[in-house]
């Protein structure tokens, strides 16, 4: 009956209004994500990023732009058109409650941070802001061509797209080098080690 409800009362939510979340549906839910981004978030493959410990309103709000088209991967499209707005609050549920920590390497200092990128998303790849993502540990290849969609307009946003279009390769290499040679960890808060 609840799954009834929410499927007829879904597209009375008013805009901007949140659905509880249910972070054991996000686990089943993050059963089609895990292939590429493993159940804890951490990616297995070097083309899809990191979403262990996601702000949670960051990944709502791409799984929705993949879902009507505002945001357009092969695959990522696919499988956002399958879910409910439901589903995508549980998933998002589930990933945000990963902890991350970052460790950057030995002999690199904070203040060395690409100072476009470190306001944020920090100098140590982790957010503070809700719908800003973590780019701590994410690969070389994954920060390079989100930027250049940036710059190419694949992608578009009001911050990001005008600081890509004012990197060059080079700068854009440069900041993917920082934020790719930190180290994470995604721990589950609710396991004991």
């Amino acid at each position: 009956m609840r799954i009834l409800l929410i499927v007829i009362l879904g597209g009375l939510l008013p805009a901007g209004a949140s659905l509880a979340q249910d972070i054991d549906a996000g686990r089943k839910v993050a059963g089609i994500c895990r292939t590429c981004h493993g159940l804890n978030g951490f990616a297995r493959i070097p083309i899809a990023p990191h979403i262990g410990g996601e702000p949670a309103a960051y990944i709502e709000t791409q799984l929705r732009a993949f879902r009507d088209g505002s945001r357009e991967h092969e695959m990522m499209t696919v499988v956002a058109r399958s879910l409910t707005d439901q589903q995508i609050a549980d998933a998002a549920a589930w990933y945000n409650h990963f902890d991350v920590t970052a460790t950057l390497p030995a002999g690199k200092n904070p203040n060395d941070a690409p100072e476009l990128c470190s306001a944020c998303h920090g100098s140590n790849g982790i957010s503070e802001m809700p719908d800003v993502p973590n780019l701590a540990g994410e690969t070389n290849i994954y920060l390079e061509t989100q930027l250049k969609a940036f710059r190419n307009g694949k992608r578009n946003h009001e911050i990001m797209s005008p600081i890509a279009t004012e990197l060059d390769d080079k700068g854009m290499q440069t900041a993917a080098d920082w934020y790719s040679a930190i180290t994470i960890n995604i721990t589950d808060p609710t396991k004991p080690n």
